[in-house]
């Protein structure tokens, strides 16, 4: 909203300053300021409000070291992110641009699902929360919009560059290309609707969704959207639920969701910045580089909410904050078209859900060969989720949380890496 503000000033009015908002890179950074300054002044309002009202977590009996202590610790913290992710984004973002309308819906989206499963578990008194159908059904709903947005949108184009001595005239002509110059070097290009996506490692290599159709024949094409929707349904539930399971201790995942916030915010600036796309020899996305305002605030709520969840935590997100989080991330990567890349930028995520379903499949292949008792004294972990495991070794869970970080930041940067690395 203030950048439609301050633009009409700066047109109509000459207002010194003003042009600034113009700028992606100062919208940014206001609204990574703006959002801190939410978490951790309204938040503790919030949790003041969530104290009297005694929405509080009832912490299950795992036998973990400090479980006693966070009996009674307020929930629904999640409600603190949401709040220094939109508002922000509202005031500074261009909010007609599709990425940021699309990435708005999502927060809203999987943050009211898990909002109803903290309702459930806090007011109804039901431990089990929102049961598990009704939160897939939620996950399928949001993949279902942005497959579809990003698929249809006729404002969602990557743009592909010709040198004018790559094309005859006759492909000019068909194709509409239009003129433009970068780097004095003088180009054709054309905005394409299109659901390829960045290989990594591999230098101006893209892989189309379509393509693993290809075997039914000519007409392969024409099923490209159900075969996106199917990929991108995944990723979002596997995320999400990622997120989910990794909050289980104090900053672990709204420090890993701030790492990998960074991340995506790299990558939307890098890629929709011409300049930069093209040094770097990546997919050109016109208009994404709006997502940086919106990576801003992610980045600064997330940090801000560690003001009052690190180690003793003085609030928990609950599902409100952890499966809006982890929608958020698989949302941004699909579009940034880095969803390939999900396996080493989530990696923590990752881990933590492969703990436990091998968990689960190697405790029921013990039981089935040696029975259940067995099967007890023999898990492949002391505990699933992984965090877990490492509690129930000795570790203090404020030095498992740093080295996880670490971890993420390794995964992060690497991550980037593969900008140069193909």
């Amino acid at each position: 909203m203030l950048y439609y503000l301050f633009n009409y000033l700066d047109k109509q009015f000459d207002m010194p300053g003003a042009g600034a908002f113009q700028y992606i890179s100062t919208r940014a950074a206001l609204a990574i300021i703006l959002s801190l300054t939410i978490s951790m002044v309204f938040g503790k309002r919030l949790i003041e409000m969530l104290r009297r009202m005694q929405v509080a977590e009832t912490v299950r009996n795992l036998g973990l070291e400090g479980e006693k202590q966070k009996q009674g610790t307020p929930t629904m913290g999640g409600l603190i992110i949401l709040g220094a992710i939109l508002l922000p984004t509202l005031l500074f973002a261009r909010l007609e641009n599709v990425y940021i309308i699309l990435i708005v819906i999502s927060t809203i989206w999987l943050g009211l699902v898990g909002f109803i499963d903290d309702y459930i578990k806090v007011f109804k008194k039901n431990k089990e929360g929102l049961a598990g159908r009704f939160k897939i059904m939620g996950q399928v709903g949001l993949g279902i919009i942005v497959a579809t947005t990003l698929y249809y949108n006729e404002n969602v184009k990557m743009r592909e560059f010709y040198k004018p001595d790559q094309v005859t005239s006759e492909f000019i002509e068909q194709n509409k290309l239009e003129t433009t110059i970068i780097d004095n070097q003088f180009l054709l290009a054309k905005d394409v609707r299109s659901t390829v996506t960045t290989v990594p490692f591999f230098k101006k290599t893209y892989f189309d969704y379509a393509d693993i159709l290809k075997f039914i024949g000519e007409n392969y094409k024409d099923y490209n959207y159900w075969i996106y929707l199917l990929v991108v349904i995944f990723i979002i539930t596997a995320v999400s639920n990622g997120a989910n399971i990794t909050d289980g201790i104090d900053g672990l995942a709204a420090g890993t969701s701030a790492i990998i916030g960074v991340t995506l915010g790299v990558f939307a600036y890098v890629s929709g910045n011409i300049l930069f796309s093209k040094y770097l020899n990546i997919m050109y996305i016109p208009h994404l580089g709006e997502m940086v305002i919106f990576a801003g605030a992610f980045v600064g709520a997330c940090v801000g909410f560690l003001w009052y969840n690190a180690y003793p935590a003085q609030v928990f997100m609950g599902d409100t904050g952890s499966l809006a989080l982890g929608g958020i991330i698989a949302s941004f990567a699909l579009m940034v078209r880095k969803e390939l890349l999900i396996p080493i930028l989530c990696g923590i995520f990752l881990i933590e859900n492969l703990s436990v379903i091998l968990q689960v499949y190697y405790f029921k292949y013990q039981k089935r060969k040696h029975g259940i008792e067995y099967a007890r004294e023999h898990r492949l972990f002391k505990m699933s989720p992984l965090h877990h495991h490492y509690q129930k070794s000795g570790y203090h869970e404020s030095k498992i949380v740093t080295r996880f970080w670490i971890i993420g930041i390794m995964l992060a940067i690497f991550t980037i890496l593969t900008l140069k690395i193909r």
